[in-house]
């Protein structure tokens, strides 16, 4: 089924105004459809068209994953990007990886791109499995023009799984320099961070970047930054947000 947003709904999910929605329709970059209502004509989205926006439109895209992870009542997400367990993750995952296989310029590290991705996404259900605080599941994106992801989800976040396994934890900070670069107990479900040590590997070992943000602090890596070097945000994000650059 085809989901209707109103034109208030699709305005908030964009995070734009309805003035500028109205403004897309006269102009024709993106078209709302029309539902008359008595002797009124109301404007309202189908949810495909909306995820046809989003999957082409880059910057639109990046700005609904983070509102989605930063709100505290998050819009509905349209179904192509959010993951509501494990198993639609994972079959999303292997459509992404049939799609990365078709560039030829990615032939020897697509592969790497998957596993990365997989990695963090997998994390999020994991270490959330019956304890999500609002919404499960995560949100997945990516444009294969820009050579980007993008992961999110509205979990316990970083410090609170690590403190499982590292009680003395006392700040995000913290927790996200322990993720990257020690090695914790591998008794289930604390094994959180053990895989992001390859992931660490893979993004200084290649052309990748990785920007990941829980709570108040966020880290960015690439090849030319290798230093785990820990930063304080100016905003707070319950779960985590993840952008991947290949």
């Amino acid at each position: 089924m085809n989901k209707e947003f109103s034109i208030k709904e699709a305005a908030i999910l964009l995070d734009i105004s309805i003035q500028t929605l109205r403004r897309w329709d006269k102009s024709g970059r993106f078209i709302a459809q029309r539902k008359k209502i008595g002797k009124v004509s109301r404007y309202y989205y189908r949810e495909n068209d909306i995820e046809d926006l989003l999957a082409t439109n880059f910057p639109s895209l990046l700005k609904v994953a983070k509102k989605w992870a930063l709100d505290s009542a998050p819009p509905e997400l349209p179904r192509r990007f959010y993951c509501p367990d494990s198993s639609i993750f994972k079959a999303r995952l292997s459509g992404f990886e049939y799609n990365l296989s078709q560039d030829p310029k990615l032939a020897k590290i697509f592969p790497l791109i998957v596993a990365v991705t997989g990695e963090i996404g997998n994390n999020s259900f994991d270490h959330n499995l019956g304890n999500w605080p609002d919404v499960p599941g995560i949100f997945f994106g990516y444009n294969l023009n820009q050579k980007e992801v993008i992961l999110a989800d509205r979990g316990q976040g970083f410090l609170k799984t690590l403190q499982r396994v590292r009680p003395s934890l006392s700040d995000y900070s913290e927790a996200l320099k322990v993720a990257f670069t020690e090695f914790l107990s591998g008794r289930s479900p604390e094994k959180r961070g053990n895989g992001l040590k390859y992931v660490r590997e893979v993004v200084l070992n290649y052309h990748f970047k990785l920007f990941l943000q829980s709570g108040d602090a966020f880290l960015n890596l690439s090849k030319r930054n290798k230093t785990i070097k820990i930063n304080t945000a100016q905003n707070f994000i319950q779960g985590s947000y993840t952008l991947i650059s290949y």
